[in-house]
């Protein structure tokens, strides 16, 4: 009775402790004493992109049914934000949680932040935007391990889709923010399989930093010095609603497809309705749950940093979302 009392209060505990995303940090309220409960802190980009809100919503969703673990989630301002997510991480750190989980803006950009959680003894899994970890490393520090999506291979996919469809032709890649992990995987996964086809031709590549509006600006330029261009392979889902919009403004809807990438409810949705010729969809929110649960293992197997142990190196599986399958996916 007494264990069925207390899976009852640490649930109750865990749900008002669930800090929701904002601009602004968001912490835990309180924290069972119990030595047998895990404090999870998870830090991610900003919830204004429907990746890491609907990540946000699967980890909480999840966590809700553990009786072992309260988690409190974290988000970043915005996508440029790279200074003030290491200080987020840096007052994380200040909390006494027993692990952190984090997405950096950048590979960099949390380095820092990394170095101080290992000087507290705090482990730190890396979710989704790989870390550099070798710069940890020779600062003293590591991190328990990464999962993430095999980026190269998703860039591939959507490619791959768009030969198969267009068979030649000229095709654009709208890429995230210049320099990113991510964006650069996606790309070179891309740019590779295009240059791989016979009769496709890559006229552009450049930055549409991950938003609607610049991808809209970017995919209009592409088209009008490349008015013979046939599609466009965007490496999020955002910029390529954002370049359908400049497709549809043009009026070349029967000329240029689009293909994004994440399998977003919105892009999904513009799938099912004729409009996106396809996403590559990743299983964000389980890549969220893993990344806690290797946080737990962690805390409850004694995780110290260890420059010369080499952090595992996790995929989740990417899918293709068309028109074919797309319901299977609503």
């Amino acid at each position: 009775m007494k264990k069925r009392l207390l899976a009852v209060l640490l649930a109750g505990t865990m749900v008002m402790s669930m800090a929701a995303c904002g601009g602004k940090d968001s912490g835990k309220e309180e924290k069972t004493a119990s030595e047998d409960v895990v404090n999870v802190a998870v830090l991610l980009k900003p919830e204004s992109n429907e990746y890491w809100a609907s990540m946000k919503a699967g980890i909480e969703e999840w966590a809700a049914d553990q009786d072992d673990l309260t988690v409190d989630i974290y988000c970043a301002e915005s996508e440029d934000n790279i200074q003030g997510q290491l200080e987020q991480m840096e007052n994380i750190i200040s909390k006494d949680y027993d692990a952190i989980c984090a997405a950096p803006l950048s590979a960099s950009n949390l380095v820092e932040g990394v170095l101080k959680a290992c000087d507290a003894g705090i482990p730190v899994v890396n979710v989704d935007e790989v870390m550099d970890t070798d710069a940890i490393r020779e600062g003293g520090g590591n991190i328990v391990g990464t999962y993430t999506t095999d980026n190269v291979a998703v860039g591939a996919q959507g490619a791959e889709f768009i030969c198969s469809k267009i068979e030649s032709g000229e095709v654009a890649i709208i890429e995230g923010t210049a320099g990113n992990v991510n964006s650069n995987a996606r790309t070179q996964g891309a740019r590779d399989t295009f240059d791989a086809a016979d009769g496709i031709e890559v006229v552009a590549s450049q930055p549409g930093d991950w938003d609607r509006l610049t991808s809209i600006d970017v995919a209009t330029n592409i088209m009008q010095s490349n008015p013979n261009l046939k599609a466009f392979y965007c490496c999020n889902d955002t910029m390529a609603l954002g370049a359908y919009e400049a497709v549809v403004n043009a009026g070349k809807q029967e000329q240029v497809m689009v293909v994004g990438t994440d399998a977003i409810a919105n892009a999904k949705e513009s799938v099912k309705n004729g409009e996106l010729a396809a996403t590559v969809g990743q299983d964000n929110v389980q890549i969220g749950i893993s990344c806690v649960e290797m946080a737990v293992k962690a805390v409850k197997d004694g995780w110290k940093a260890d420059v010369d142990q080499e952090p595992s190196m996790n995929y989740i599986d990417c899918f293709l979302v068309t028109p074919d399958n797309v319901d299977d996916y609503l």
